[in-house]
């Protein structure tokens, strides 16, 4: 026999489905057709009645929901309580509504957002409505939505960046909290300020037209800029600005930057930079040639090295390769001290022959340096050109001959002359006795004058007269000597032709010496020339204190190898020559404070007399 409470629950159970079954057509296709899960529950929370989209859900069929599925089989073990309490709620009349998880009969779980709907007939409840909504995608939407807002709250507020969103006109509409940290500005401090007015006066432009691009071209900008902090310093700061974009008209709504201080980098860069410019100002003014290479590669070149090279511009050198610019002879040294650099070894100053672009050879000293060049390993390379030391070293060399040659001079005119005295007294005496020889007398004599000649050069050689210096007026000077010339050169087809663009030109000077120095210039240019030519003489001011003197002639020059023993004691070419000629006119120049330059080809002989202006030596 059941009890009491049994039988009033039975007695509603019976109602209940009466009353399902009586409004069955009424309520058919809202229960069978919805997209939402519907369930009746007795007050006893059996499943008594559920409709399709329950049934798919939960996996139970329509037999096994028939067969009294009970409440708490739907729900994890930690869901029922607060279940079983929503549901006693609507026992007693109240509309419930909350969400929860719901357990499938495979063990599915899954998301649902019930109401509970009391089922009242005759004034009593006999029933609940469950419907349920299955929530668990837009559960998951919401989560990660929630994750990706905490971990944007999360950047915003602790990043060391500044991000600041601008609408079209410029006015910050958001700051983050790093503001305070990175640019001393409370975010309420700056909202609604135009960016700009943070920006150095001197940035703004630049900044503007940034900003202008992005908006324009509706892409990413980057930027660097100064920016003023609320104390008035200025720093450096990076920006990269992102348009936001609205999908339905495609116009930009707002410009996301983020800023990020590069105060610091920008002073490594700039002293980067000093350090680079000072180094290069270095080598690109060094007195020596600089070359930085990788291989046979060149990748710098100072000026100096392209004008010891012979270059016009340094593009001219960068179409070059090493072996092409080192002289066949030396290709194997080059090979093995380059070898030697690029193991990290310093090669010490060597001598080689280079060639220069016109194809004209040099002596340098060069020196190899490992070094680092554009984030590559290369050779840092210093070329010497040592040619004027070479011919220092010459002068030294020929200087050493002349006094050796001058000391020889002396012996040797002291002890010819005493003797040559004698043979001519007694020769003078023979010559009156005896008149049947007269041309032999007249050979001997001749001879001996010779002798006499060389001997007063070599003499003038080895002790010069003393200078007797006068203000002499160079050109009428060279216009008495072309004189004396004039002559000889003309029976030799020679035409001579002074060209000077400059009067009164006084130099101080031993005239007799330096007619002597002319004379025998113009006569070696006279005997360079036996089927005839020109001799042009040329007057030019050099700067302020100097004038230079060129005799050029037109005959057929001299080979190198001779050109260079020129002015050597004894060295000549001619058959009566003495080889003291250039050598003895050398040392009047020098003594006169000047040099004597000379070069020759093919084309003629030019002489470069440089002497000093009177005003000058006066000082």
């Amino acid at each position: 026999m059941n009890s009491p409470v049994e039988e009033i629950k039975s007695e509603k159970r019976i109602l209940l489905l009466k009353y399902l079954k009586k409004n069955h057509s009424r309520y058919e296709t809202l229960f069978s057709y919805n997209e939402d899960s519907i369930f009746v529950l007795d007050i006893e929370g059996h499943v008594v009645q559920s409709n399709p989209t329950f049934q798919q859900l939960t996996g139970y069929s329509h037999t096994e929901v028939d067969e009294k599925l009970k409440l708490q089989l739907l729900f994890p073990i930690d869901q029922i309580n607060r279940v079983f309490h929503h549901f006693s709620n609507a026992v007693l009349g109240r509309f419930p509504n909350f969400d929860c998880k719901i357990i499938t009969k495979i063990g599915e779980i899954f998301d649902l957002n019930i109401s509970f709907i009391p089922i009242s007939v005759d004034d009593q409840i006999v029933g609940v409505w469950a419907v349920g909504k299955d929530i668990t995608e837009l559960k998951r939407k919401k989560e990660e939505i929630r994750k990706v807002e905490e971990m944007q709250r999360v950047l915003t507020d602790n990043i060391l960046d500044v991000i600041i969103s601008t609408n079209l006109q410029g006015e910050i509409v958001y700051v983050s909290p790093s503001s305070e940290y990175i640019l001393g500005y409370e975010p309420n401090e700056i909202i609604n300020q135009n960016v700009l007015a943070l920006v150095h006066p001197d940035d703004v432009k630049n900044a503007y037209d940034n900003r202008k691009k992005v908006l324009s071209s509706q892409e990413n900008g980057r930027d660097s800029f100064r920016i003023r902090k609320k104390s008035g310093e200025y720093i450096w700061v990076e920006s990269l600005s992102k348009p936001i974009i609205a999908h339905d008209t495609l116009h930009v709504l707002e410009i996301v930057s983020v800023i990020r201080d590069i105060t610091e980098r920008k002073k490594v860069e700039e002293e980067a930079k000093k350090r680079e410019e000072t180094y290069r100002n270095l080598v690109e003014y060094s007195p020596d040639a600089v070359i930085i290479a990788k291989d046979s590669l060149i990748l710098f070149i100072n000026e100096t090295g392209a004008r010891l090279f012979g270059a016009a511009n340094k593009r001219e050198i960068f179409n070059k390769t090493l072996d092409e610019m080192v002289h066949p002879d030396f290709h194997q040294i080059a090979k093995e001290r380059e070898l030697n650099v690029m193991a990290g070894h310093v090669t010490e100053f060597t001598e080689f022959k280079l060639l220069r672009l016109d194809g004209s050879e040099f002596v340098a000293e060069v020196k190899g340096i490992p070094t680092i060049y554009e984030n590559q390993l290369a050779r840092h390379i210093i070329i010497r050109d040592i040619t004027e030391r070479k011919k220092t070293h010459e002068l030294l060399l020929n200087s050493e001959k002349l006094s050796v040659a001058g000391q020889l001079a002396a012996g040797i005119a002291h002890e010819v002359r005493n003797p040559l005295t004698a043979i001519k007294g007694f020769l003078q005496i023979m010559e009156t006795e005896d008149n049947n020889h007269k041309s032999f007398f007249e050979i001997i004599q001749s001879e001996m004058d010779r002798i006499e000649l060389i001997l007063s050069e070599l003499l003038v050689l080895a002790k010069p007269h003393e200078l007797k210096f006068n203000a002499v007026d160079l050109i009428t000077l060279l216009e008495n000597v072309k004189t004396l010339i004039d002559t000889q050169a003309v029976l030799n087809g020679i035409q001579i032709t002074l060209n000077y663009n400059i009067h009164n030109l006084t130099i101080h000077c031993d005239q007799n010496q330096l007619k002597q120095v002319f004379i025998n210039l113009l006569k070696n240019a006279v005997e360079a020339m036996p089927d005839g030519g020109n001799i042009t003489i040329e007057v030019k001011q050099y700067g302020f204190s100097m004038v230079k003197i060129y005799f050029k002639d037109t005959g057929r020059g001299m080979p190198q190898e001779i050109l260079k023993r020129v002015g050597e004691p004894f060295f000549t070419t001619k058959q009566d020559g003495t080889g003291l000629g250039i050598m003895i006119s050398k040392q009047i120049v020098e003594n006169h404070g000047g040099n004597i330059n000379i070069w020759s080809d093919e084309q003629g002989t030019i002489i470069e007399l440089i002497l000093p202006i009177a005003s000058e030596r006066l000082h």
